[in-house]
């Protein structure tokens, strides 16, 4: 007898998401995974993530976020628990940058609401701010701040609740598929199930290591600093979310001040390749350099004393979209990673397209963009 319906490997944000949704079809769920509950050691931490609508990497991801927006509320009133705060955002750059293109590129697709303004707008809107005059801003009113720690959490009380049994500390040693069922072997014992979801993180490499995907896992810091002066100008409710192109292809990001009054900051994309074995996670005097002038050229208000520094990892793909798919040779095993550090947001979502995935084989959600096959 299988010892449940189905087995989801790594509980983070797209683990724990895929678990809720599959316990609250009712069918039997095992979740597994190697840390504790909303741990810090992967990619679904960091005390605030980004959402935002006019999304600059495709207009096909657009729907999704849309969808994610109402499930992350869904979530929140079920929780009793606050997850989301809307902010608006800006996504600034030179009007030919990729950044600016793209998010006016989705937004006219989807008729999103959203002005162009220039960088004299910005700084009397948004005070901080210090602009070149060539640069212009997106501004959109539907973007905002996840605490992913506690949607995370949320996720898997919300799992559990619905019946999902859930285990903490157990690393996973192998798994194994056949035309009807799968097994996994972990730390404590071995499971059978009907059918595999494995959302693994950057831990994918290694426990896909059978398809040969072309991910690259990747360190990046996160940066949280007491703003030097004039911290009242930097609440949720005078400053939004923002991504900043400061030159061709390189960006960084930042947000509204937690209720400690920190304000965090953070390169997207940082380039030191590594694996979660060899991830350092010491940040050292010359990174902290290099972000501080960014922040005095652009954002110099911000820059007071360095709070606190975090690392984490992005999982990317070579075209930097997610994998959501089929297991190409089992056709009861169902994959998600590769997202690349864009997407914790669409967490709440990514859950409900596995457990399409999973039971049904297909979805309504449009996701050929995600699809194995782009990379045959």
């Amino acid at each position: 007898m299988p010892t449940t319906d189905i087995i989801v490997l790594g509980l983070g944000a797209m683990g724990s998401a895929a678990a809720y949704h599959l316990a609250r079809r009712g069918v039997r769920v095992l979740g597994i995974e190697q840390y504790t509950p909303a741990h810090a050691q992967g990619s679904s931490h960091g005390r605030s993530r980004v959402i935002r609508e006019a999304y600059f990497e495709h207009p096909d991801y657009v729907p999704l976020i849309q969808r994610a927006y109402e499930l992350w509320r869904g979530l929140e009133r079920e929780a009793g628990e606050r997850l989301l705060v809307m902010t608006g955002g800006l996504m600034i750059g030179p009007e030919s940058g990729v950044l600016v293109r793209g998010a006016l590129t989705s937004a006219r697709a989807h008729r999103l609401p959203y002005e162009l303004i220039t960088a004299e707008e910005v700084q009397r809107r948004f005070p901080p701010f210090r602009l070149q005059p060539s640069t212009v801003a997106v501004q959109e009113p539907n973007a905002g701040v996840l605490f992913p720690e506690a949607c995370v959490r949320a996720h898997l009380d919300g799992a559990a609740a619905a019946g999902a049994a859930l285990h903490f500390e157990e690393s996973v040693r192998q798994w194994k598929a056949s035309g009807d069922r799968v097994e996994v072997t972990t730390s404590r014992g071995t499971y059978t199930a009907a059918r595999l979801v494995i959302t693994a993180g950057p831990w994918a490499p290694p426990v896909l290591r059978d398809l040969g995907l072309p991910l690259q896992v990747e360190r990046n810091v996160m940066y949280w600093f007491t703003p030097l002066r004039n911290g009242e100008t930097f609440a949720p409710e005078r400053f939004p979310i923002y991504i900043c192109e400061y030159r061709k292809d390189a960006f960084f990001y930042g947000f509204p001040a937690l209720p400690d009054g920190s304000v965090k900051v953070a390169h997207h994309h940082s380039g030191e390749l590594c694996t979660p074995e060899t991830i350092r996670r010491d940040v050292d005097a010359d990174e902290v350099a290099r972000m501080r002038a960014l922040l005095a050229a652009r954002l110099p208000d911000a820059s007071g004393d360095l709070r606190q520094t975090a690392t984490c990892m992005y999982t990317n793909t070579p075209d930097g979209h997610f994998i959501i798919d089929r297991h190409p040779g089992w056709s009861n095993v169902t994959i998600a990673c590769g997202f690349s550090g864009h997407g914790f947001k669409f967490a709440s979502v990514v859950g409900e397209v596995l457990a399409d995935l999973a039971l049904e084989g297909r979805t309504r959600h449009r996701i050929a963009l995600f699809r194995l096959a782009r990379f045959a």
